[in-house]
């Protein structure tokens, strides 16, 4: 009976509060307990009970009254934080605060006049300057969030007290070394402690309460303009903050430590509870939004993890985060004999903005990365996700992020080697049976994706074939259905509707081109197949070479535009039967939530040019050089006002895209515009290519009254073009550069994926957000 008495006493307070028209003063106590002191509410019930339209009413009709609420609860936590939280009344009063707070915060964002209060001094309604106070006195927020580091780090609350008996005094909470109280082992910290599931739901609470001040980044529009730095975050990582560093640390163990199988015992999930989960998956966003900061302006953090992040360089750690992520990001792909035996997880998308951040900011765990063969853990759940996610309109920032981290990836000679390690492992995935290596699994997934995604994703054609591009120089030997694939790829996008109905549809063409040309310049011995394969569809290449430019052939190209919107036919693809056990992709279902995302640059824009030297060291190039852009515009032909890939409002935009692609109106081919870049095609090498080996295979094939391709795959493996080819051409790789574009895309699609997940309470659900938009499929 007790704890409906307390919902009933707390929802009549909550009741008075918005009824009051006079203020309540500060002082009286008897009012502002009834909030916090006596009452057993979990944080479903203070959604329940408080309910969004009196939030606003109380901010719009008695705002005096909701700043000494917002002021008294940040008391209460400091008090809490100062005393050491030793008795179950106080740690009552701390989770009560912190849970209304969570509820509260939102829609003090979500008001422009109201978000500077939290960073005003003077309590009660002062939303001045503060001079009438103390000088020293601290802003709210400060408070706030100094109470929350120390109570995370509050022994027998959130940690183990390393104290013996309960004789000795309580440990100060002032003068606790927190690095002795990191919550997990791993970085820079060996000892794991007994796993408590109340100090993991303690501290779950009190971080999603940290996540939710962090989060006024929702209730501003998004901007490309890096100034716009989060003070919240930026406080809480600065050196003011003495638990930042062991925090941070924490949240990293905490995340890369965790299995989810445990012990292996089938249906365990069903059974017991796991109170470890919801920590892990706060954590990682709390992780991710500390990491979004932009590291080239001068007020970047200095202590938090960012720096943390780039200070690591202990190979035990990045082998530890290395594995832990890997380890997170297979979960979903694992096969058990008996049906949904084994916990999966949710938080893939965290974990790849994590991964994102790692790798961005310490380019020595990137090359740790690059160096293990565990780089292909990550690579094959990334292929797994954007396989499966292909069809659903509400997956396309996982699909982004998946196709910018294997962008950032190819830009590093051994991320190509490592592809050359054959594929064994037999993940259901819905894509033709091959036998061969990690470089076919990656090309057939990219045709997949580039053929029957949905139409959403053509914007990363050019990332998905930069990417092929950048590896293409070191694949030792494709098999013979990869081979067909990217034939298949090169013959949807020569044909004369694709090449004339946009001004940057050729620039498939060319990445296609270039990678022919890369695998027969410099690894021509192993890669028989796709010569056999380049021979087999040689009339592409002559169709190509023999384009025709005058304006009725440019016409009549157009008209043959398919009627269906899918950009690519599959006819010719021989899609051989699906893996054992997979799934078709499917779309999401009708109604499903997803946020809008902003758009991300070109690939001109993503990319810089670098050439690999003979010694294997790269050098930068100058943008002059681009090959690329015969037109002397950008790839992507589009200028910033209009890049290629938005969300929101651009759905309009994108069905225009196939036929029309620039700022001043109606866009059309002309016979000039498809000579310039038609003379740059580089067709030379495998032209010679085909001079030289059409006439041997055909006089095989006659003389030995040959059909059986294997004879023949036989004749070119054993064929060489030394001293026949032109010379080869150095190697051009695209590596991924930062830009404002990218963080921006970055900083909205992780909000997006922060405000999905946190359903349960629904932090954000209903409120006024501005940095992206909640749609429904």
């Amino acid at each position: 009976m007790g704890s409906a008495d307390s919902k009933l006493n707390f929802r009549k307070a909550v009741i008075q509060l918005t009824t009051k028209t006079q203020p309540v003063e500060a002082t009286d106590d008897a009012f502002w307990d009834q909030f916090w002191a006596d009452t057993a509410t979990s944080v479903q019930d203070v959604f329940a009970l408080v309910p969004a339209a009196e939030i606003r009413a109380v901010r719009e009709e008695s705002p005096s009254n909701l700043a000494t609420l917002c002021y008294k609860a940040v008391e209460k936590l400091v008090q809490g934080a100062e005393s050491g939280c030793h008795t179950e009344k106080e740690r009552q009063i701390v989770l009560n605060c912190c849970r209304l707070l969570t509820r509260i915060l939102p829609y003090i964002f979500e008001d422009p006049d109201w978000r500077g209060f939290f960073w005003s001094t003077v309590p009660g309604a002062g939303r001045g300057g503060g001079d009438e106070d103390d000088e020293n006195a601290r802003p709210l927020a400060e408070s706030l969030l100094l109470a929350v580091t120390d109570l995370l780090f509050c022994p027998d609350f959130t940690v183990q007290s390393h104290r013996r008996s309960m004789v000795d005094t309580a440990e100060d909470i002032h003068s606790i070394d927190s690095c002795e109280y990191i919550w997990e082992a791993g970085v820079g910290f060996a000892h794991s402690p007994q796993p408590n599931y109340i100090h993991d739901s303690n501290r779950t609470e009190l971080l999603k309460l940290l996540l939710t001040c962090f989060s006024e980044a929702m209730y501003l529009p998004p901007s490309s303009d890096s100034s716009n730095t989060n003070p919240w975050v930026q406080f809480f990582c600065s050196t003011e903050n003495r638990h930042a560093l062991p925090l941070f640390t924490s949240l990293l163990n905490v995340v890369c430590a965790y299995d989810p199988v445990g012990y292996g015992i089938p249906y365990n999930h069903l059974l017991f509870s796991d109170y470890r989960e919801p920590l892990v998956e706060v954590a990682a966003q709390v992780l991710i939004v500390t990491l979004d900061y932009d590291s080239s302006t001068s007020s970047s953090p200095s202590v938090d993890g960012t720096t943390t992040g780039t200070a690591m360089d202990d190979v035990d750690d990045f082998q530890f985060i290395l594995k832990g992520v890997a380890r997170l990001l297979s979960n979903p792909l694992v096969q058990t004999y008996l049906p949904n035996s084994a916990k999966k997880i949710q938080f893939h998308q965290e974990l790849l903005v994590l991964f994102w951040k790692l790798c961005d900011f310490n380019k020595k765990f990137l090359f740790f990365v690059l160096k293990s063969s565990d780089v292909l853990d990550i690579l094959v759940p990334i292929l797994y996700f954007l396989n499966d996610a292909r069809a659903d309109q509400s997956r396309v920032g996982l699909m982004h992020i998946g196709v910018f981290i294997l962008l950032l990836l190819s830009g590093e000679r051994n991320f190509g080697v490592r592809l050359n390690k054959p594929y064994s492992v037999r993940v259901p995935m819905d894509i033709p049976v091959f036998t061969g290596t990690h470089a076919d699994l990656l090309i057939i997934v990219f045709h997949k994706i580039i053929t029957s995604g949905h139409q959403r994703l053509q914007p990363l054609f050019d990332c998905l074939l930069t990417i092929i591009v950048n590896v293409s120089p070191y694949l030792k030997s494709l098999s013979m259905v990869a081979a067909n694939k990217l034939l298949h790829l090169l013959e949807a996008f020569s044909t004369t509707w694709f090449l004339f109905s946009a001004v940057q549809n050729h620039h498939l063409v060319f990445f296609l081109l270039e990678v022919f040309n890369n695998i027969i310049q410099y690894q021509f011995d192993g890669n028989s197949n796709l010569v056999y394969a380049v021979i087999r569809k040689r009339n592409v290449f002559h169709q190509l070479a023999n384009l025709p430019t005058d304006s009725q052939s440019i016409q009549k190209g157009l008209q043959r535009k398919k009627k269906t919107p899918e950009p690519i036919s599959r006819t010719n693809s021989q899609d051989g039967v699906s893996m054992e056990g997979s799934r078709p992709a499917a779309p999401a279902e009708p109604g499903t939530l997803k946020t809008s995302l902003v758009a991300t640059p070109g690939i001109d824009k993503l990319t810089e040019k670098s050439q690999v030297s003979e010694d294997g060291t790269m050098r930068s190039l100058e943008p002059e050089a681009s090959q690329l852009s015969p037109e002397g515009n950008s790839p992507a032909a589009l200028n910033d006002g209009e890049p290629w890939s938005g969300e929101a409002s651009h759905s309009r935009r994108d069905r225009r895209r196939l036929s029309s692609a620039s700022s001043s109106g109606q866009w059309t081919p002309t016979p000039d515009w498809v000579m310039s870049w038609k003379s740059k095609l580089p067709l030379q090498t495998i032209m010679r290519l085909l001079q030289v080996l059409v006439p041997q295979v055909e006089k095989i094939c006659i003389d030995k009254g040959l059909t059986d391709e294997s004879e023949i795959l036989k004749f070119l493996q054993h064929g060489t073009l030394v001293g026949l080819l032109p010379v080869p051409h150095p190697i051009l790789i695209r590596k991924y550069q930062a830009n404002s574009g990218t963080a921006m895309w970055f900083r909205t699609y992780m909000w997006g994926v922060i405000y999905l997940r946190n359903v349960d309470p629904p932090i954000w659900y209903d409120t006024d957000v501005k940095l992206f938009e909640i749609q429904r499929v």
